[in-house]
C-alpha cells in the first residue's frame, strides 16, 4: 500500500479535531493545553506532509523552529498552570475568573 499525502494530511486534521475538541468540551487547565499543542503538532505533521511530498526542505525547517518555540511554550505554560494552581487550588477554567493574585 502506498501512503500519500492525503494520508498524512487525514491523520493530521484527525490529530487536529482531537485538540480541538478538548479545547472546547474541556474545562481543566491542563487537558485544555495538551488539545492546544496536539493541534500544534497535527499543523507541524501537515506542514512536513507537503514538504516532503513538495521535495522542498522549507516546511521542515519550520516545523523545526515551531517546535522549538513550543518547548518554551510548554515550560512557561505548565509553569504558570502550576503557580495557578498551587494559589488557587483548583485547575479549573471557571475558578478562575480574576487572574490577580
Amino acid at each position: 500500500m502506498h501512503v500519500g499525502l492525503e494520508h498524512y494530511l487525514l491523520v493530521s486534521a484527525a490529530l487536529f479535531a482531537l485538540g480541538l475538541l478538548g479545547v472546547i468540551l474541556r474545562r481543566n487547565l491542563l487537558v485544555l493545553y495538551m488539545g492546544l499543542e496536539l493541534m500544534l503538532n497535527a499543523a507541524n505533521l501537515a506542514l512536513v506532509a507537503f514538504s516532503r511530498f513538495q521535495n522542498n526542505i522549507q516546511g521542515q525547517v519550520m516545523v523545526f523552529f515551531i517546535i522549538t518555540v513550543a518547548a518554551a511554550e510548554v515550560s512557561v505554560g505548565l509553569a504558570l498552570i502550576v503557580a495557578l494552581y498551587r494559589k488557587r487550588q483548583t485547575a479549573h477554567v471557571e475558578d478562575l475568573t480574576s487572574l490577580k493574585f
